[in-house]
């Protein structure tokens, strides 16, 4: 059985520098695959590389490390270490020799898995053929598995934040020719971690790509168009969550939801408020609940509306009432309507990222003067929207501002006795964002946007514009500022 060589070299081999491991020559036979190799799919040797190592052997040194059963585990070059276990085995009868290879010896490795894991992944990660999954899977495992020195040392090296074992952990959910599309349309860990939260509503990589795409045209580094969709993405998401209850919350109940009928098919059935009871009587939900034909539909806000499946097979009757054909208005009426409740969830979901923005301009050494001017005009003039908030005593969104810890629970008193000077303008901003913020949270705010409220939503905008693009106003919000932006210079 072949043994292999000891740490020291038998023969004349240089390193790199004097610290480094010493390359000692080994046997193949000997090196086995490492559990914290980071390459998991095409691990085995291409025909190529056999041929070539056949012919003159493995020139670029593995690195392994000792195993408790005298073998060594390669976490580097696993494949050229196989190629060469190929080549020997032929060795003799082909008339070439047999060869051993070079290797750097890590014995400092040995119980650091999550190093090791990561020193693999930096191989690995720049040559052809790693897959996305394989790479995710490496950065999530070997994160986790180091401390908190190494993480921050291993996550600069990779250029990932400090959240990126549990960005890749998510991401993994998504198939592999999904990882492969937004590897190539340039999502980094973050936002392919955040694609996987809402892969599942209709056309979420599309619109995301094409905001990823937007952001990198404009070419200052910004992701302004990216949060805004990733906020309506997720709004869209949490509208089909809440309408995925309603539906099972009637399945509880055991009432049936009535589907619309498809094309040429008759729908019998008819909504309690066009209904009386054999004697003509209202229907309501509480007095129809018992009926057979007692069933629902869901409006556009998912609440339901009470039904009977087939009115005249339970002996009700039909309000007396004259049916008025559709009209061209009612269609009208029916696309506004549908406008509105989308326009009211883009409004509440671009708050998110608006509110984020002003956290970090907030949390800024130097706020911008542009926002500070703001701020000391709106504290001398105290308009209405202002001193009325202040009235309510509201201090939570001040906090979140802030970056304070737990802002539900803070106590701005202590706060504003440690706030160094250096930051009062920034506290003070933050309090009036915070009015301001109040002042535009109701969904239909966009319908008849104030000219204040677009002098707030405005001066975002031109602070992201100012910051690479780090912020962009949403559609709806664009929409809503459109009649009080400045007439463009003559």
């Amino acid at each position: 059985m072949a043994t292999a060589v000891s740490t020291q070299p038998t023969e004349s081999v240089t390193h790199e520098e004097e610290e480094a491991p010493q390359i000692v020559l080994l046997d193949p036979a000997q090196v086995v695959r490492d559990e914290q190799n980071a390459r998991e799919t095409d691990t085995e040797p291409d025909e190529e590389l056999i041929a070539s190592v056949k012919e003159i052997g493995v020139e670029e040194t593995i690195s392994v490390r000792p195993r408790p059963d005298g073998t060594y585990g390669a976490f580097k070059g696993w494949r050229r270490a196989q190629a060469q276990q190929i080549a020997n085995e032929t060795a003799e009868e082909d008339g070439r020799p047999v060869r051993r290879i070079k290797a750097h010896v890590r014995e400092d490795l040995v119980g650091r898995d999550g190093w090791t894991r990561f020193l693999s992944l930096v191989e690995n990660k720049h040559r052809e053929g790693m897959s996305e999954r394989d790479i995710l899977k490496s950065q999530e495992l070997a994160l986790i598995g180091m401390d908190d020195v190494e993480r921050r040392q291993a996550a600069k090296a990779l250029g990932v934040s400090r959240n990126a074992a549990k960005q890749a952990k998510a991401a993994q959910k998504l198939d592999d020719a999904t990882l492969r599309r937004a590897a190539a349309g340039g999502m980094d860990l973050e936002q392919t971690a955040q694609l996987a939260e809402v892969e599942h509503v209709p056309g979420a990589e599309r619109r995301l790509l094409r905001a990823l795409e937007r952001d990198h045209e404009e070419g200052n580094g910004g992701r302004g168009h990216w949060d805004q969709e990733m906020a309506l993405l997720k709004a869209e998401q949490d509208d089909a969550d809440a309408r995925t209850k309603a539906e099972e919350d009637l399945k509880a109940a055991d009432i049936p939801l009535l589907r619309q009928p498809g094309w040429g098919q008759k729908d019998p059935s008819k909504p309690l408020a066009e209904l009386t009871s054999g004697l003509g009587n209202p229907l309501t939900e509480d007095n129809h609940r018992n009926c057979p034909g007692h069933s629902a539909r869901l409006d556009d806000e998912h609440q339901p509306v009470w039904h009977c499946s087939d009115p005249s097979a339970y002996g009700h009757k039909v309000r007396p009432q004259p049916k008025k054909p559709r009209t061209e208005e009612d269609e009208a009426r029916a696309e506004e309507r549908r406008k509105v409740i989308a326009c009211n969830r883009a409004w509440k979901a671009a708050a998110g990222p608006r509110q984020d923005f002003v956290a970090r301009l907030v949390r800024q050494k130097t706020l911008p003067d542009a926002a500070r001017v703001f701020a000391q005009e709106v504290v001398l003039t105290l308009p209405y929207f202002y001193s009325s908030w202040t009235d309510k005593h509201e201090s939570e969104t001040v906090a979140r501002f802030l970056g304070i810890k737990e802002p539900e629970h803070a106590d701005l008193a202590e706060t504003a006795a440690q706030l160094p000077k250096a930051r009062v303008v920034n506290a003070l901003f933050a309090h009036v964002a915070a009015a301001c913020e109040y002042d535009i949270r109701e969904p239909k705010t966009w319908s008849n946007l104030t000219v204040r409220q677009a002098h707030y939503l405005l001066l975002l905008e031109a602070l992201g514009q100012d910051d690479n693009g780090s912020y962009q106003l949403s559609e709806v919000e664009d929409q809503a500022v459109a009649r009080h932006r400045p007439e463009p210079a003559a």
